[in-house]
C-alpha cells in the first residue's frame, strides 16, 4: 500500500500549521517554501481541509491559514482518510458483494484486520504528538522535508 502525495502533503500542511500557528495565520507560500511543495498543489490540497473545517482562512495583509481546532484534537488518521477518500488495503473490504469469494475468503479477513490496524494506529497519533516528536529534530526533518514531486 502506498499513500498518495495528497495524503502525505496534507499531513505535512497540517503539521506545519500546528507548528507555526502560534505566530498567527500562516501563508501558503511560506508553507510551500518550508515544505518544498508547489504552491499550486498546496492550494488544491487545502480545499478539502477547509471544507471539512480543519483549516480556516484569514484575509488581509496579515492573513493566511490556521487550524480550527487544537492540534491535540486532530489525528493523522482523520487527515489521511479525508485526503484518500477512505483507507482500505483492498476494495473487497468495503464492497464484499463485488467478489463472489468474499464469504469464504480467508485473505479478505487478513486484509480487513490489517486495514483496521492501520486505522487504529493513525487514529491514535495527534498532531500535538507529532509536534512533540519534531522538537527533538530539526524542522525540515520533522516536517518531512524531502524532495518529492507530486
Amino acid at each position: 500500500m502506498k499513500l498518495s502525495t495528497r495524503s502525505r502533503y496534507g499531513v505535512r500542511l497540517i503539521l506545519d500549521l500546528a507548528l507555526h500557528g502560534h505566530e498567527g495565520p500562516v501563508r501558503l507560500g511560506v508553507v510551500a517554501q518550508r515544505q518544498g511543495i508547489g504552491i499550486k498543489y498546496l492550494e488544491q490540497i487545502i480545499i478539502p481541509l477547509k471544507k471539512a473545517n480543519y483549516v480556516a482562512s484569514v484575509r488581509g495583509p496579515k492573513g493566511g491559514h490556521m487550524l480550527t481546532r487544537p492540534s491535540e484534537e486532530i489525528t493523522v488518521g482523520e487527515i489521511v482518510k479525508l485526503m484518500e477518500g477512505g483507507l482500505r488495503l483492498t476494495r473487497c473490504i468495503n464492497y464484499p458483494g463485488e467478489c463472489q469469494r468474499s464469504d469464504q475468503c480467508v485473505t479478505r479477513i487478513l486484509w480487513k484486520e490489517a486495514t483496521e490496524a492501520i486505522h487504529e494506529r493513525l487514529d491514535s497519533i495527534t498532531f500535538k504528538e507529532l509536534m512533540n516528536r519534531s522538537s527533538s529534530w530539526d524542522t525540515p526533518k520533522a516536517c518531512g522535508l524531502e524532495s518529492e514531486k507530486p
